[in-house]
């Protein structure tokens, strides 16, 4: 069964800003961010999470160079 559509409104849409851009940041600041309540930014994040909005976090990686690897492999589940 398909998740049902989510209306975003402002707060939604700020908080996927900061998110694209900064992945790694805390409840607390991406609330302060936003102007919202720390219970409310982890309420909103939750919803958007189990919408299926936010689908992963991910660490973009600099290049193969950087990680002094001579070999990369590429493993799909």
């Amino acid at each position: 069964m398909p998740k049902p559509a989510i209306v975003l409104d402002r707060f939604d849409l700020q908080m996927l800003d900061v998110l694209q851009r900064e992945g790694r940041i805390t409840n607390a600041e991406l609330a302060e961010r936003v102007s919202l309540s720390p219970s409310a930014c982890l309420r909103r994040l939750r919803a958007l999470e189990a919408s299926g909005v936010i689908l992963d976090y991910r660490a973009r990686l600099a290049g193969w160079r950087a990680t002094g690897l001579r070999h990369r492999g590429l493993c799909q589940r």
